[in-house]
């Protein structure tokens, strides 16, 4: 078996009159996430992880922001063509590790329900995908309000051909 490790990072700007997606879930907030897509970024920082450990680039590459076809679209359906983009290329997932960086609100209460619909769209159990969320202690554009931020780790696995 051959195990590689891709990192992602996401950061989408938070405004008025945006829904605020997290994990496949709309959070109730007076702002939300500014992007081409629906501005998921913990899903976006997922997929970047993903891509990279299978050396698929990233999600840019795979989903550009300049096709008009992907305009508000669901990150959920950009996380099942991942998955499809990464099962053709013989991997499947160990495990993901992700933290969410957001002054407010707070979405610790969500995280359970984020892991089970991540982990349905991946084929992993809610178990292998470990999901955390922090505040910048209100320090650069997160702390202010400003915007939120996603890392995320993912071990992929794949059968020795």
């Amino acid at each position: 078996m051959k195990i590689k490790v891709g990192f992602g990072y996401d950061v989408h700007r938070l405004e008025a009159g945006y829904k605020l997606m997290i994990g496949g879930i709309e959070v109730p907030f007076e702002k939300g996430s500014v992007g081409h897509s629906d501005g998921d970024v913990l899903i976006h920082a997922i997929m970047d992880a993903l891509l990279g450990a299978a050396g698929l680039r990233d999600i840019g590459q795979q989903f550009p922001d300049n096709d008009p076809a992907l305009k508000g679209i669901d990150s959920k359906i950009l996380l099942e063509r991942t998955m499809r983009l990464l099962t053709d290329q013989g991997f499947s997932i160990g495990n993901i590790d992700a933290t969410v960086a957001l002054q407010k609100p707070k979405i610790g209460h969500l995280i359970p329900q984020m892991q089970q619909i991540l982990a349905g769209i991946m084929n992993i159990t809610s178990a292998d995908i470990n999901i955390k969320a922090t505040t910048t202690e209100e320090l650069g554009f997160v702390g202010k309000g400003e915007g939120i931020a996603s890392y995320a780790v993912a071990l992929i696995e794949k059968q020795k051909d």
